[in-house]
């Protein structure tokens, strides 16, 4: 059975009570994909007993005679979900009512469940992973002096040499004020980082502004030196991982080595909260090799990230998106 909570009050508590939820299932990223003319619905699969088995977040955009739907960050399971994940899946497949040239999505955002990976096995769905789909983790389970140590000693060094910097101040920013300036702060410095890196992506910063300033699941950290902002990085925040989101300096974060030190406080902070992972936020070796290398000094652990599965009544037409997906 299928219920429509799209205006639920209720659905943040309801995310936020399960161990895979997380901001990509949550309302304001549904808020943020809305504004860029995404129509969404928030919709939980139950059972006869209205037991809630999965809530997914659905995001659905037409182009022309076909419609695309896309699940990010979900289907959440439930406890009782994990159970009959093929049968809860399997429901919402069906609930979409695909046309012949409709494809459907879901992309876990590294949230990915073992239940669901099995479900979507068996209901025909396909993993789509380009060379993009990496990224480095480290583990956080080990005593942050081991971590440390570990560090390559020329990435170590770099920090060293920040924090002996006494203008340099590390802050995680927690009244929205502060985190609504530092956000446009960071806007400024990121516009900057696309002219000068010459990349574009599809992340509109005035649509997510409000939302950045307010979600508690982003965690934005200020580097100042002297008192002035000199970089920003923001972080996702789930029980399961932390994960670098975006981040931006000025020149002066740049000689400063600013970098370096958000970034290990932004560790230090994941490991007093007890999360386990400290995902970097992707990996393109090929595309932008400094970022990789800076990555790469503080773990050398490559995974794949969790893959887009797709689905399509039409195999032809499943085939041919998944063939030009894994190319981008």
């Amino acid at each position: 059975m299928i219920v429509d909570h799209t205006d639920a009050p209720d659905w943040d508590a309801w995310i936020d009570a399960e161990p895979g939820g997380n901001f990509y299932a949550a309302k304001p990223w549904g808020t943020y994909k809305a504004r860029l003319n995404w129509t969404v619905r928030r919709i939980a699969v139950q059972d006869g007993s209205g037991r809630p088995l999965a809530f997914v977040q659905v995001q659905e955009r037409c182009i022309g005679p076909a419609r695309f739907v896309l699940a990010q960050g979900c289907p959440v399971l439930t406890a009782a979900g994990r159970t009959r994940a093929e049968a809860a899946l399997s429901a919402l497949r069906d609930h979409l009512d695909l046309g012949p040239f409709d494809l459907f999505g879901v992309n876990f955002q590294e949230f990915q469940d073992n239940e669901a990976m099995s479900a979507l096995l068996a209901l025909g769905f396909v993993p789509v992973v380009s060379a993009r789909q990496h990224t480095l983790e480290l583990d956080l389970t080990r005593p942050i002096a081991t971590i440390e140590a570990e560090l390559d000693p020329k990435w170590r060094r770099k920090l060293a040499k920040a924090r002996r910097n006494a203008d340099l101040e590390t802050r995680i920013l927690t009244g929205a004020q502060e985190r609504l300036r530092a956000f446009d702060v960071f806007t400024e410095m990121y516009a900057a980082l696309r002219s000068r890196k010459g990349f574009s992506n599809t992340f509109d910063p005035q649509a997510f502004r409000d939302i950045a300033a307010t979600d508690p699941r982003l965690v934005i950290l200020e580097v100042r030196e002297n008192g002035s902002p000199i970089m920003v990085r923001i972080a996702h925040r789930a029980a399961a991982r932390w994960t670098d989101f975006f981040a931006a300096s000025n020149e002066r974060g740049r000689a400063t080595n600013a970098a370096a030190l958000s970034v290990w406080s932004s560790i230090e902070r994941a490991k007093d909260e007890g999360c386990p992972i400290y995902d970097l936020g992707g990996i393109d070796p090929a595309g932008d090799r400094g970022v990789f290398d800076f990555k790469r000094g503080i773990s050398r652990r490559v995974v794949q990230s969790t893959p887009l599965w797709l689905y399509g009544r039409s195999r032809l037409v499943r085939s041919l998106a998944a063939a030009f997906l894994a190319q981008r």
